[in-house]
């Protein structure tokens, strides 16, 4: 897959996003990394970021709530180069009526390619790190160029099958 690179800073720039009932679980997190989350530019969803600021004393960025839209605003600001790394505790046993705005989250992450985590472990692993305090080179797959290929993979299908 052709792909090309975009450069992380040192300081990186993290969106904390946490559902209802996973709220504490990310408070408790971000207090025991509150020196490590202090060096980083912060984002987060309205509740969770308002939480964040006042119980760590930390400036964060607060988007909209979640339901109200700050999932895409956080989307757009990953699939515009603005934001690094993704915290994202989310409940995998609650259905919520913003779920597809969760899915277009997690799937411009991934295609965009940055670190996620959707636990405490795997945001303990992202913030263990070496790689978290220095430049990070990563790649951007070309998905555009993919998408067009399949296209052109389908329309000569659809020519065959219709010989």
């Amino acid at each position: 897959m052709v792909f090309q690179t975009a450069k992380m800073p040192a300081q990186k720039r993290i969106a904390l996003i946490a559902h209802d009932d996973r709220k504490l679980d990310l408070l408790e997190w971000a207090q025991y990394n509150r020196d490590e989350l202090s060096q980083h530019i912060l984002y987060a969803t309205g509740t969770t970021g308002t939480i964040l600021s006042k119980r760590l004393g930390l400036e964060v960025t607060t988007f909209m709530s979640g339901p109200m839209g700050g999932d895409q605003q956080i989307g757009s600001r990953i699939a515009e180069g603005e934001i690094d790394v993704l915290i994202f505790f989310w409940d995998p046993l609650e259905s919520h009526p913003h779920d597809p705005d969760v899915r277009a989250l997690l799937r411009v992450a991934v295609m965009q390619n940055i670190p996620i985590a959707c636990n405490r472990s795997s945001a303990d692993f992202i913030f263990s790190s070496l790689l978290m305090d220095q430049p990070y080179e990563r790649h951007l797959y070309d998905y555009v160029t993919r998408l067009k290929r399949e296209r052109v993979i389908e329309q000569v299908r659809f020519t065959d099958e219709t010989h």
